[in-house]
């Protein structure tokens, strides 16, 4: 393959660096060359790609995906979890470290990113755990977690119930000035709960799961944050509280990130219809309300980026009664289009949207890319914002298939990925040719 690539004539989009406008992309040695307004003569020996009609976007970030290895191979691998991440135009991803070996350990660590290494698709950047074995009792060795490869800390799955304990944790990573992401959930208020506290829960006769039980742990944990001075970093937001206290904690200087998950911008609780389990997810669909916050918190800046909490499960996880159900879907394949049903109705510009899969979450974690500057990753996404395609959970790339959004009707998707120059996702709908000059 060609170390040299150029990418003639496609609308950039380049939130970080100003650029929205149709321009050639030379990429070289894995890095960015050149974004130039007037066509660039074709090097030597290039590879041309002819994105007439088309985005190049710098490549998407997710900082929030469960790969299941090691341990819960059967519904996702590194190396599968890889190949959904780069046909949804995801060029990184930030592994959370609850598997079943957890990732409270420099061991772990090296085995993830080994397989990242092995699968060779996209930038893989683990999470380590707060506490060790994920029991929220003692802490883990987070300088070495930190010193392997970790780029955050988290207990993502289980909240740090212990205010103490949280307390220390961001007091302590401020030694490693890496983020602090949690799950916000007291378990006294969502104890039993399976679904929302609302009016399709008393529907179905199902206990309900009250915004309380997310935003009073919001709340405790940015008193605490204000107090040490930390690096906090909110997981799945849900609710109108919880951007609300967010707002208010960025606006007063706190250094506190945010993510919202495609599924809370886009569906409600109503969703789980007549207990779909796969409309049943941690945090929950929350109200019509809370799913118009939401939306104007992704407008107005107060969220950071859109991450999938991509969450794999298999076939009989999903197939039992609702309570029994477990918690999560798949969202590598399906974000970028539901993320454009924003674009589509007006409530994004196609600027901010790509800015939140790109620059935003970038700048969340201290992580390299998300932009086209000369110098940066030559990680790049190609997309085709006119395409209309209906989403199949058979054909996605991931292991497995929990999804709610099967059959949903999409305009806009990913038809080629590549990473530091080298192409790993590609469709067949983009022109391309060698040219030697």
């Amino acid at each position: 393959m060609s170390s040299t690539v150029l990418f003639r004539r496609g609308r950039v989009i380049d939130p970080r660096n100003g650029v929205d406008g149709v321009r050639d992309v030379l990429v070289r040695d894995g890095k960015v060359v050149e974004v130039s307004e007037a066509p660039l003569p074709v090097p030597s020996s290039a590879e041309v790609v002819d994105a007439t009609g088309k985005w190049v976007l710098p490549g998407f970030i997710d900082l929030h995906v469960h790969l299941r290895e090691p341990g819960e191979e059967g519904k996702e691998t590194v190396l599968t979890g890889c190949r959904a991440a780069v046909a949804g135009g995801f060029t990184a991803v930030v592994a959370m470290p609850n598997t079943k070996v957890v990732n409270d350990s420099a061991m772990v660590t090296e085995l993830v990113l080994n397989r990242a290494r092995a699968a060779g698709l996209c930038h893989v950047y683990p999470a380590g755990a707060i506490t060790k074995g994920l029991k929220g009792e003692e802490l883990a060795e987070m300088g070495e977690l930190v010193s392997a490869g970790c780029v955050a800390i988290t207990d993502d799955g289980r909240p740090v119930m212990n205010a103490s304990l949280m307390r220390r944790t961001l007091q302590y990573a401020t030694q490693f000035d890496v983020p602090v992401m949690v799950h916000e959930e007291d378990l006294t208020l969502s104890a039993g709960g399976a679904m929302h506290e609302g009016t399709t829960s008393t529907r179905l006769g199902l206990r309900g799961i009250p915004a309380s039980a997310e935003v009073a742990m919001v709340a405790r944990d940015l008193v605490l944050l204000e107090e040490t001075k930390g690096r906090l970093h909110v997981a799945h937001v849900s609710c109108e509280g919880s951007v609300r206290l967010i707002r208010e904690a960025k606006r007063s200087g706190l250094r506190v990130t945010c993510e919202v998950a495609p599924h809370h911008f886009i569906l409600d609780d109503r969703a789980v219809g007549d207990y779909d389990t796969h409309a049943k997810m941690a945090p929950p669909l929350r109200a019509d309300t809370d799913v118009q916050a939401l939306r104007e918190a992704l407008v107005d800046g107060t969220v950071d980026a859109i991450a999938t909490d991509h969450a794999p499960h298999g076939v009989l996880d999903k197939q039992v009664e609702f309570e029994k159900g477990i918690n999560g879907i798949v969202g590598l394949e399906t974000a970028l289009g539901l993320t454009l049903e924003l674009v589509h109705a007006g409530v994004l510009t196609a600027n901010r949207a790509v800015e939140l899969l790109t620059h935003g979450p970038a700048k969340a974690f201290g992580l390299p890319g998300g932009h086209l500057a000369p110098g940066a990753p030559a990680d790049v996404t190609v997309v085709d914002p006119d395409v209309e395609w209906t989403v199949d959970a058979h054909q996605f790339h991931s292991r497995s298939r929990n999804t709610p959004f099967h059959g949903r009707q999409q305009k806009g998707r990913v038809i080629q990925t590549w990473v530091t120059g080298h192409k790993v996702f590609d469709t067949g709908q983009v022109g391309q040719s060698k040219e030697s000059r």
